[in-house]
């Protein structure tokens, strides 16, 4: 991972030279939790300003990076970052949170972020999510292995807005995925059940087969949705 870093930051630095701010890298892969094919390596540049020039000199980088199988990195102006926390508490506090500077200045640990509309964003992000779980595995219903796939995918997802919701909720979260739904399990009352089952496959302590994976994503559905009322009520 860090010889890819490394190559990222030197194209990086050759398309933009004195324009580029910062590269940070953020989340799992910043603190040693990556894990393998289904963890993202993540990261956040900013530079001096955006405009399409900019962007055209970023193509070329960017189609590199997701071609080694990660997200295109987050893009920003420098004037943007600080104007920018009250629209995305979520990402802004896990940047915040656990990050690694790989060039330039350190955009991130000062910032003051406006959580004005941090209960607002993770019960959006929350039912956005839902919305597209739902949209994808109705193509996949029959599928067994593909509607497995679809939940291992976005286990890490929930697991991060679950977090997020036990923080609104006035609990300690952690940063473990197996915390977070264990901590859900008591604040929410959920069956961590299928979430754990997901980790358990993906660390390799279970066997897909040994799954019913039509039955997983029943109990699946109803856990996030007991989650999303939960939140939806925090604000009542």
């Amino acid at each position: 991972m860090e010889r890819i870093l490394k190559q990222l930051v030197d194209k990086l630095t050759q398309a933009y030279g004195g324009d580029l701010v910062s590269v940070v890298l953020y989340g799992s892969a910043a603190v040693g939790d990556h894990h393998g094919r289904f963890s993202d390596i993540n990261v956040f540049c900013v530079l001096k300003q955006i405009t399409s020039q900019e962007l055209r000199r970023a193509e070329p980088i960017f189609r590199w990076w997701r071609d080694h199988g990660n997200p295109s990195p987050l893009l920003m102006g420098e004037e943007e970052v600080p104007r920018s926390t009250d629209c995305f508490p979520i990402e802004f506090r896990d940047i915040q949170a656990r990050h690694r500077i790989l060039y330039g200045a350190d955009v991130v640990s000062g910032l003051v972020i406006d959580d004005v509309f941090y209960r607002a964003e993770v019960e959006h992000e929350l039912r956005a999510k839902l919305l597209r779980l739902r949209q994808k595995a109705g193509g996949l219903l029959s599928e067994r292995d593909l509607l497995l796939r679809l939940m291992l995918e976005s286990v890490s997802t929930f697991g991060t807005l679950f977090r997020h919701a036990l923080v609104l909720a006035g609990f300690e979260a952690k940063w473990q995925k197996r915390d977070v739904f264990q901590d859900a399990a008591v604040k929410f009352g959920i069956d961590a059940t299928p979430f754990l089952t997901l980790l358990d496959i993906r660390e390799e302590k279970v066997k897909p087969r040994s799954v019913d994976p039509f039955r997983l994503f029943d109990n699946y559905l109803a856990q996030i949705q007991t989650v999303i009322a939960a939140v939806d009520r925090l604000d009542r």
